[in-house]
This record gives structure tokens, sequence and C-alpha cells, in this order.
């Protein structure tokens, strides 16, 4: 029998989660992280229209998406929420300086979530996120000097120099839009960006206007290069020689290491990653030599690193 001053057992609480948000151009995905950064409750749901003030359909979808999970988990406390998009983002100031494809410029997405749910919030870049996620947990872990190359529809990067993330007031990264020898006109007004003939929609969309071909996507094109198509091998060769030419600068600007690749060319494997290591080697002469690495963390990349800078904001005091 227990004594009168015995006292009782601190019942224990179940973990302080935080809530992730990756921001899409169709879609928005969303999970709740734990402290060891398990996503739990994994979901997407369509990004809202855009409003008269762009970005404040992103800050009320948000705050509804909070209600939920706090309704789907009434015994868990949710104590701060990580938001990441795609475009030009000030990490420091929480600010999303511009976004061609969703509208806003300047929107102070940090700022107007904070305010709408009364908790704390941090604002990333997506791909920047999901460089944070390889560089913790996968691909990159225990290296120091890297490129994440994300590498879909278009191209960006996150870059790391001596383990920490290169930010440049969200500048940084913009690898799809630096100039490569054979680029093509770019809707960002330039000519010759890398993402025209290096990227996976480049890919797909240069072989359909070569051949008169319809492609499902740049695995469309390698498995046409797989099978003696001479368009589709010149199409690829463009694009490994773009690539070549990208990596060789940051090797030789920033001394990288190791270059992550990851999206959706990354699936092409040995049939992208070898003639790519034989390019870069053509293009280095007493320069280090970089690993190249297929992305580990998957399409929830970017909600882990979401997650991270989410949890950051409860551990720091």
């Amino acid at each position: 029998m227990r004594s009168p001053t015995t006292p009782h057992p601190t019942p224990e609480l179940p973990p302080e989660l935080v809530l992730a948000i990756d921001v899409g151009g169709t879609d928005m995905k969303s999970a709740l992280a734990d402290p060891s950064g398990a996503l739990l409750g994994v979901r997407r749901t369509a990004t809202p229209a855009r409003t008269a003030v762009a970005g404040e359909s992103i800050v009320q979808r948000s705050a509804e998406l909070l209600a939920e999970y706090r309704a789907a988990w009434p015994d868990h406390s949710i104590g701060a929420i990580g938001l990441i998009a795609p475009g030009l983002v000030d990490e420091v100031t929480g600010v999303g300086i511009y976004s061609a494809n969703l509208g806003w410029r300047d929107f102070p997405f940090a700022e107007r979530l904070q305010q709408a749910t009364g908790l704390p919030v941090t604002y990333g870049h997506d791909v920047g996120a999901a460089g944070d996620a390889e560089m913790r947990f996968g691909a990159a872990r225990g290296l120091d000097d890297v490129v994440v190359m994300i590498i879909g529809t278009g191209i960006a990067g996150a870059v790391f120099a001596g383990g920490e993330r290169v930010r440049a007031s969200g500048y940084a990264g913009e690898l799809g839009h630096a100039l490569v020898p054979g680029g093509l006109d770019c809707s960002c007004g330039l000519h010759g960006c890398l993402e025209t003939v290096g990227s996976a929609g480049a890919i797909a969309c240069r072989y359909s206007g070569l051949s008169g071909l319809t492609v499902s996507g740049a695995r469309g094109v390698f498995a046409a290069a797989a099978n003696g198509d001479t368009i589709a091998r010149r199409v690829i060769d463009d694009a490994v020689a773009a690539l070549a030419f990208s990596v060789a600068q940051l090797v030789a600007i920033l001394g990288t290491e190791a270059v992550v690749i990851g999206g959706g060319l990354a699936q092409a494997g040995e049939a992208l990653f070898g003639p790519l290591r034989q390019q870069v080697e053509k293009n280095l002469s007493f320069h280090r030599r970089p690993v190249l690495l297929s992305a580990q963390m998957g399409q929830d990349a970017g909600l882990i690193g979401a997650a991270l800078r989410a949890r950051s904001l409860l551990d720091t005091p």
C-alpha cells in the first residue's frame, strides 16, 4: 500500500510534435514530426488558388492544416511550424522574395503564419530543406563541402561549404540559371541556362521537338537511347555535357567534394551517373574529384528538412 507521503508517478507526456509543410505548384505536402525526425500523418492537399494578395491563401491553408492535425492528434502538443516553398527565399527574415509560379513577391510568410497560428514559424527554401535532410540523414551525412542538386522540371541546388549551407539572402543555389555552353532560351529571360538542356523537363521537351515523338518524360528518352535512338542519345549527351560543366565549375570555385543528385532525373541511375562521371573527369585537371551520389531521402526530403528547421525553434533558448 502506498504511503500518503509517497509521490504519485508523473504520467509520461507524449513527445511534442512539429508541423512541416511543403508548398508546391499543384499540391501541399504536410506531416507531423516527432523529436527523432519520424514523419507522422503524411498527406497531400491541393495548393489553394491565389488570392488578391499572393501568399495569403498559403497562410490560411497552413493554419487550417494545423487545426486538422490538432483534431486528429488530440493527445499531442504541436510546438512549431516549418514551412518551405520554391522560389527565392530569405530564410533569415522568413520572407518569400519571389516565386514566378506561385505569384508572390516580398511576402512575410513567417510573420503572417505566426500571427495566424500563435506558434513560432520558420520559412525556408524547399530544395534547401531537402539538402539539409540529405546532410543530416542521407547521402551527404558526414561530409562538409557538398552540393545537393535536384533535377526535375527545373534545376535547383543547396550549396554547403564547411558543413554550413550558403544562403546569400536567398539567392544562392540557383544552379538551373547558371549559363552553360549549348544552353537555349530560358523563360527567365536569359539565353543559355543549364535547365534549358540539363533538366528532366528539357530532355523530354527537346527530344519531342527534334523527333516529333511523344515520350513519358526523361525516362522515355533514356529508354529510347538504350534502344539505339540517335536523337535520344544526342539529347542526353547534351544534357550530360551541360551538367558536367556546372559540376566542374562548382568544384573549381568551391572545392565541392560530393554532388548529391535527386529529383526525377536521378532515377535514370547509371545511365546518367556513368557518363556524367566520365565527363566531369575530363573537365578537371588538378582539382578535387567530386563523388557523385544519388539522393537517399526520397520525395519527403523537403518535409524532413522543414521539420528539422521547426524543431530548431524549440531547441534554441
